[in-house]
């Protein structure tokens, strides 16, 4: 039951895990809803128009990665505020959906991909749910035991200082946009995996 109650809200977890770093570098991202429901429609549109479901996830993951990127030039080199571009591309990046898929509901997608996010993959866990630990593993190390995650900690407390000390801050802002961008656009393939569904809203 605990397990059923927790993938519910998996992909809103998974999310929540790369927003830990945005948020210890000081910045914020609105837009990964966005991201999520754009990567899935994408994934939808893509198969409806004919790709093999496995090259409409990879370009659904990359939808995500563009995303990322779009907000990390904005963001980290131009110089504005994360809160105004994020808050744009929250509104640009749903429109976008709402083109690519309108209000059809996109179904009938191959046994194997429903899978994926319907059905235990390792014992009673989902794929989902797997995924969530070894980001979670993953995020501790960057964190607790490199040196980017010290860069992320140094930039969210003072972002002057540490470029006055050689830190290259917007690659690192860069870097974890991009990384927000595509794992939301996980986070959205997976949830149209779990639901066996797609639509636009």
């Amino acid at each position: 039951n605990q397990i059923n109650l927790f993938q519910l809200s998996i992909e809103k977890v998974i999310v929540a895990l790369i927003m830990t770093l945005i948020i210890i570098n000081g910045e914020i991202d609105l837009s990964v809803a966005s991201i999520m429901g754009l990567a899935a429609a994408a994934f939808g549109w893509l198969f409806q128009s004919g790709f093999p479901a496995e090259w409409a996830i990879a370009m659904a993951l990359g939808v995500g990665v563009i995303c990322g990127a779009f907000n990390a030039f904005w963001i980290a080199w131009a110089g504005i505020p994360s809160l105004v571009v994020t808050l744009a591309m929250l509104i640009a990046y749903r429109g976008f959906a709402r083109v690519l898929v309108e209000d059809r509901g996109i179904t009938d997608f191959p046994q194997w991909f429903d899978n994926l996010g319907q059905s235990a993959i390792l014992g009673p866990f989902p794929l989902s749910m797997l995924i969530f630990l070894v980001l979670l593993f993953v995020l501790y190390f960057v964190l607790q035991r490199s040196a980017f995650g010290r860069k992320v900690y140094f930039i969210g407390s003072n972002k002057d200082v540490a470029d006055y000390s050689g830190i290259d801050v917007k690659r690192v802002k860069a870097t974890i946009f991009v990384a927000s961008g595509l794992i939301s656009a996980l986070a959205g393939v997976l949830f149209a995996a779990r639901v066996g569904s797609v639509r636009g809203d």
